[in-house]
């Protein structure tokens, strides 16, 4: 039973909107008699260390009033325990409430599947980037030109929120280019080829409903990995919204794998999931099965 939580807030999150998500969550987890410890760090690192403290003192769940970004920061300090991750969506792109269908405009609805209790164990990534730097990761490791985009928009200061993104694509697409690359996977196969992007899948989508992995389970074990050949500017315009609807999978420039762990390698090329910055190339990418507990609707719980 959910009697008290640490709640672990990015006011930033969906363009600042997640102060008043944050007060609605909290409102409705007290009717429910829920007592709610609120965390807010001066910076990323200290919230994830606010979260770690809370864990290890004992708390019934670790709650993120975010987005992916904010699962990503979470996921550390739930890896490997018995406390479960509960998401109060909040997020610009909000990939992993598609999965685990977290209500993404109601905070109540969303504080409800936390005071209800319903777990489920899923699968969590874990990347090792050249410099050293380990991460988990809840859905999508991106490399390749999804990891120039994001690393364009990083620079950008103007315009805001998904308009910068999609600015920083264009400029992107632009500047296309065939990107040398390595894949090596767990069971010994090794691809060289020019790429536009390898995608590891531990969920289905990324970028705000892209499927870009579109068979990918967090509950079977393995990775689904999609790799997307080099092709014109023209051809990757028309594949956009096949990767909206998951069909360019089927597209003869893409090739689809599943393993446990590979290791990509293509120069120049920095690694993000769950949109956030990992490191760069060549990456390790290993999976640790049914790793970390969420709270999730009842219809989707598996104990």
């Amino acid at each position: 039973m959910i009697k008290d939580v640490a709640l672990v807030v990015n006011p930033a999150a969906g363009r600042g909107g997640a102060r008043d998500v944050l007060r609605r969550a909290v409102d409705r987890l007290a009717a429910r008699g829920i007592a709610v410890r609120e965390l807010c760090g001066a910076s990323p690192a200290e919230s994830r260390d606010l979260a770690g403290a809370a864990v290890r003192a004992g708390v019934d769940a670790l709650v993120v009033v975010g987005g992916d970004g904010m699962i990503h920061l979470a996921l550390p300090a739930v890896v490997g325990t018995d406390t479960p991750l509960g998401v109060i969506p909040a997020g610009t792109g909000n990939d992993q409430a598609r999965t685990y269908g977290w209500p993404r405009k109601s905070p109540e609805s969303a504080a409800d599947i936390v005071a209800d209790g319903y777990t489920r164990r899923v699968d969590v990534g874990v990347a090792v980037t050249a410099d050293g730097t380990r991460s988990y990761f809840g859905s999508v490791l991106a490399s390749g030109f999804d990891s120039l985009v994001s690393d364009r928009t990083n620079r950008m200061r103007w315009p805001r929120g998904r308009a910068r993104y999609n600015l920083a694509m264009l400029a992107e697409f632009a500047n296309l280019r065939p990107l040398p690359c390595t894949v090596t996977t767990a069971e010994g196969e090794t691809i060289r080829q020019d790429v536009l992007l390898v995608a590891v899948g531990n969920t289905p989508s990324y970028g705000g409903g892209m499927r870009i992995c579109p068979a990918a389970d967090p509950t079977d074990g393995v990775f689904d990995v999609t790799i997307a050949g080099a092709v014109s500017r023209r051809r990757a315009a028309a594949q956009v919204p096949r990767v909206y609807r998951g069909t360019h999978v089927h597209r003869p420039q893409a090739r689809t794998l599943r393993t446990t762990a590979l290791r990509i390698e293509a120069p120049g090329i920095n690694a993000y999931a769950d949109g956030e910055y990992l490191g760069p190339l060549p990456v390790d990418v290993t999976l640790e099965p049914q790793a970390v507990s969420l709270l999730v609707p009842r219809a989707s719980a598996g104990g």
